[in-house]
């Protein structure tokens, strides 16, 4: 499946990618989908059906890809438990200019979906040495405490980066990564999103969050101050649970991030792409929900693009 998958990828997305300059930093999207993955285990349902019918259709977990070809480094945007083929995606996306490995890892926090790719660096698979993984310190703490995740540490397959929030650490002359708190769901580490500054664009990476409203910060003007935003797009409506509670797993809706940005001026609106995608949202599936967020300047992220 993962192979069909990165084959249409790259017929869709490397024109695009090549078409333009390589000089300037840039962002590849290698997930657009919730920490379950699409097609989600257990799920029968229309959504998830047709790619069990047809694996092209598939999409793997969220992850961002952050590219500088000058400096011939390029860093990683979560660890999921896609990694596996994310990493071969953004080496036949980028044509093998960059180490197979990351120069460095950011993690926004220990759900299942944002961290676990890291069992992938340890002696049951590669092996590493030394990768370097950014972390805020609830995370860093848990990581270094908690098996397996703690071999990794005392093996030096990962060298851990402890991140100060709000204060950007310089990874080249032409990148620079800033993490920042959001309200989410903390049962082990706190939750983070992260601004990546280029020296031509900015992009800003919310891919969790509770709801708008709990933070300390305003959305409207954070996106403002950007050039793209990867929103947390985990739910288009309230409905999409039906037995269970919603308040159990909150996240801004598509509707009402729409909504809230309704009165902004087209140019901020198209700054969002949304990301992050339960199998149950139907930006993953229907072509009419994608188009109707389109006619209303919003974007939609798409596996296998280039974002400069």
């Amino acid at each position: 499946m993962k192979n069909i998958l990165i084959s249409m990828l790259l017929f869709f997305s490397s024109e695009k990618l090549w078409s333009q300059s390589v000089s300037d930093p840039y962002v590849v999207v290698l997930g657009v989908a919730q920490d379950g993955g699409y097609p989600h285990i257990g799920c029968q349902k229309q959504c998830c059906d047709r790619v069990w019918e047809n694996d092209s259709l598939g999409r793997s977990v969220v992850s961002l890809g952050v590219a500088d070809p000058e400096n011939k480094k390029w860093y990683l945007l979560e660890a999921t438990p896609d990694i596996t083929e994310q990493l071969e995606l953004f080496q036949q996306l980028t044509k093998s200019q960059f180490n197979f490995l990351p120069d460095g890892i950011f993690i926004t926090h220990a759900h299942i979906g944002h961290y676990t790719g890291l069992m992938y660096l340890g002696r049951e698979a590669m092996s590493t040495r030394g990768v370097q993984v950014y972390v805020l310190p609830r995370m860093k703490t848990y990581l270094e405490n908690n098996g397996p995740w703690s071999q990794l540490v005392t093996l030096h397959n990962i060298q851990l980066n402890q991140l100060k929030e709000d204060r950007a650490i310089r990874l080249t002359p032409n990148v620079s990564i800033k993490a920042f708190r959001v309200p989410h769901r903390d049962e082990y580490s706190e939750t983070a999103g992260f601004k990546v500054i280029t020296k031509s664009k900015k992009y800003l990476f919310i891919p969790d969050i509770d709801k708008w409203q709990k933070w300390d910060r305003n959305i409207v003007e954070e996106v403002k101050q950007v050039d793209f935003a990867f929103l947390d797009a985990t739910f288009y409506s309230a409905d999409e649970l039906p037995g269970r509670t919603m308040a159990d797993v909150p996240h801004p809706l598509v509707s009402e991030t729409m909504e809230l940005f309704g009165n902004e001026s087209n140019e901020t609106k198209k700054k969002i792409l949304f990301i992050h995608f339960n199998h149950t949202n139907p930006l993953l599936w229907d072509a009419e929900t994608e188009n109707k967020v389109h006619a209303s300047s919003f974007g939609v992220a798409k596996q296998g693009s280039v974002v400069r």
